[in-house]
């Protein structure tokens, strides 16, 4: 009798262990590309604005006339 009882209680338990967690969703996951930005010239346009003011200054502090 006590091996009877052992072993329904050790298959209850199993079997409790089985259902444990609920059912497993696995979902699939979509990244879409962002787009690519139509202000990629911005960023040159200002260096080379601040690149042509740098070359077209004049420098007088040196006392130097060219």
């Amino acid at each position: 009798m006590k091996k009877l009882i052992a072993l329904t209680a050790a298959l209850g338990l199993g079997a409790s262990a089985l259902y444990a967690g609920g059912p497993v969703v696995v979902e699939d996951i979509v990244v879409e590309e962002a787009a690519p930005s139509s202000s990629g010239w911005v960023l040159p346009l200002i260096v080379a604005v601040i690149g042509i003011a740098i070359l077209t200054s004049k420098d007088d502090s040196q006392g130097q006339t060219w």
